[in-house]
C-alpha cells in the first residue's frame, strides 16, 4: 500500500531527478589551488554549495551560505529543531569508469556519477522531502534546518566552522543521510597518521600513489632509473600494471578502490608496488611496510583489536609519496571504543622503519539502540518499506553524526544495494532515491511532532 508520505513526494520525482543530475555534474572535489576566503574549499565545491542554495532560494526557503563553508537551508519555527546534515563535496573520480564520472547518466533506472550516493543523492532526497512537507503545510510548530557541508570528505572543517565559529545551535534531533538504512547507532573512531622520513630507495626516484587517506589506493606510479629487465620479471607476476621505458622507467600498478572503512574490499596498488620493488631491488623499508600492512585488520601489524559494539580495527594505507629522498605514507586507522588510539599509534611507531605522527583523530560514537530517538527512526523506516528484518547496526565509516550534536546516520543506502561509493561507477537506483524522499519526509515530521515534551 502506498504510504501518505510517498504520495506526498511522488509529484516531485521528475524534477528531483533533473536537479540531482545537475548537482552531480558539478565536480565538487576539494581544490586548494582555487581557495579564497569566500570559498575555503575551492571553486567547484563552492559552485555546488551555491547551486543547492539557489534552488532553496527559488523554493522559498531561508538560505545562509555560512562564509562558504556550508549552505544552510531553513524553514519554520518552534520549540523543536530537526537538523539534517548532508555534504556537497565528493572524493576524486579515480579508476576506470564505464560512465562519465560527472555526467549523472541514467541507465536502466540507475543514475551514475560521483556523488550520486555519497552524498548528493541522499542530500537532494532530504531536500525534496523538506520541500514536500513545506508545500503541504506540514511544518508547523517546529523548525527544519538542512545543511550541506563542503568538506566532509577531508576532515569536516565545514561543520566545525558551522557549530564552533558561527555558533549555530544544535538540533533537538538530527540525522545525516550518509550511511545505510535502517540506521547507524554506532561509529568507530577514526585517526589518520603519517609514516615519514628520509629513505634510500636505490633506483626509485619518485612514487605517487593515492588521493585520500580514506580511499584504498587503486593506482600507484613509480619513476625508476632505466631498467628494461623489469619487463621479464613483471611478466612472471599476476599484477595489473603498465610499464614504459624512455630516459627513465615508469611503472604503474593498478588495484581496486574501496572506502577506507572497508579496505578488505579493495586491492591496494601502493602496497603491491612496495612488495614488488622491495623484493626485486632488496629495499628493506618497502618490504617491511608491505609486510606490516598486508592485512587491513592490523594482525600483521600486531595491533588487531575488536569490541562487541563496534567490531574490529582497520588500517588503510591511503596516500604514498616519495620525492627527493623523503618517503611519506598516510594511514587511515579505524577502531572500537575499547582502545586508546594515541597509545596504539605510539606503539606502532616503536617498530616503524620511519618516524610517525598523528595527523587527526575523532572519537567513537554510540547511541543506545533502545532509545526513543533510535526507535522512532527505525519505526519510520519499517513503516515506509515493510522491512522488519533488517536491524540497525554499527559501522567503521565516520559520518557527520560525529560532528553534529544529537544526530544519527539514517540511510540512504538500502539493504543489499551496491552503490559503489568512493569507487568507479558510483550510482543510485532511482527507485531507492525516490523511496528515501518518503522516508525522510516521514522522519522529519515524526521527529518534529512526536518526540517533543
Amino acid at each position: 500500500m502506498k504510504s501518505e508520505y510517498l504520495e506526498l513526494v511522488t509529484p516531485l520525482f521528475k524534477e528531483a531527478d533533473l536537479k540531482l543530475q545537475k548537482f552531480v555534474q558539478i565536480p565538487s572535489v576539494l581544490d586548494l589551488s582555487t581557495r579564497k576566503s569566500s570559498m575555503p574549499f575551492g571553486n567547484e565545491v563552492d559552485r555546488a554549495l551555491q547551486y543547492i542554495g539557489y534552488l532553496a532560494t527559488q523554493d522559498g526557503f531561508k538560505v545562509d551560505y555560512c562564509d562558504g563553508y556550508a549552505t544552510e537551508i531553513s524553514y519554520g519555527s518552534g520549540p523543536v529543531t530537526v537538523g539534517i546534515y548532508a555534504h556537497a563535496d565528493v572524493v576524486p573520480a579515480t579508476g576506470k569508469w564505464d560512465y562519465e564520472p560527472f555526467g549523472g547518466e541514467i541507465d536502466n533506472g540507475v543514475m551514475y556519477g560521483r556523488g550520486t550516493s555519497d552524498d548528493k543523492g541522499p542530500g537532494m532526497a532530504a531536500y525534496f522531502a523538506v520541500r514536500a512537507l513545506k508545500e503541504a503545510g506540514l511544518i508547523n510548530n517546529f523548525k527544519v534546518v538542512l545543511v550541506f557541508g563542503g568538506n566532509e570528505e577531508n576532515g569536516s572543517q565545514c561543520l566545525d566552522y558551522y557549530f564552533h565559529i558561527l555558533k549555530k545551535p544544535a538540533p533537538t534531533y538530527g540525522f545525516t543521510p550518509d550511511a545505510d538504512f535502517p540506521l547507524i547507532y554506532g561509529e568507530k573512531g577514526i585517526s589518520n597518521y603519517l609514516h615519514f622520513g628520509k629513505a634510500d630507495l636505490g633506483p626509485v626516484k619518485e612514487i605517487d600513489a593515492g588521493t585520500a587517506p580514506n580511499l584504498v589506493i587503486d593506482e600507484a606510479t613509480v619513476i625508476l632509473a632505466l631498467d628494461p629487465s623489469l619487463d621479464e620479471e613483471l611478466a612472471k607476476t599476476s599484477y595489473d600494471y603498465e610499464i614504459h621505458h624512455s630516459d627513465v622507467t615508469t611503472l604503474k600498478f593498478f588495484g581496486k578502490s574501496a572506502h577506507g572503512s572497508t579496505p578488505e574490499e579493495g586491492v591496494n596498488a601502493g602496497l603491491q608496488l612496495f612488495a614488488f620493488l622491495g623484493s626485486y631491488y632488496h629495499i628493506e623499508v618497502l618490504s617491511r611496510f608491505a609486510e606490516l600492512y598486508k592485512t587491513p585488520d592490523g594482525k600483521a601489524l600486531g595491533h588487531f583489536y575488536e569490541s562487541k559494539n563496534l567490531g574490529p580495527t582497520t588500517y588503510n594505507v591511503g596516500v604514498i609519496t616519495y620525492k627527493e629522498g623523503r618517503l611519506r605514507m598516510t594511514v587511515n586507522f579505524r577502531y572500537p571504543e575499547t582502545i586508546n588510539p594515541r597509545e596504539v599509534i605510539d606503539q606502532i611507531g616503536e617498530t616503524s622503519p620511519l618516524k610517525i605522527r598523528l595527523l587527526s583523530t575523532s572519537d567513537t560514537l554510540y547511541y543506545d539502540p533502545k532509545s526513543e530517538f533510535v526507535q522512532t527512526l527505525l519505526r519510520v523506516y519499517q513503516e515506509e518499506t515493510g522491512d522488519y528484518e533488517t536491524m540497525p547496526k554499527t559501522i567503521g565509516g565516520g559520518t557527520y553524526a560525529k560532528e553534529a550534536p544529537n544526530t544519527i546516520a539514517f540511510g540512504s543506502a538500502f539493504p543489499g544495494s551496491n552503490t559503489l561509493i568512493h569507487a568507479p561507477n558510483e550510482n543510485i537506483e532511482l527507485e531507492h532515491y525516490h523511496r528515501s524522499m518518503a522516508i525522510y519526509a516521514h522522519a522529519i515530521y515524526a521527529l518534529g511532532t512526536e518526540l517533543c515534551d
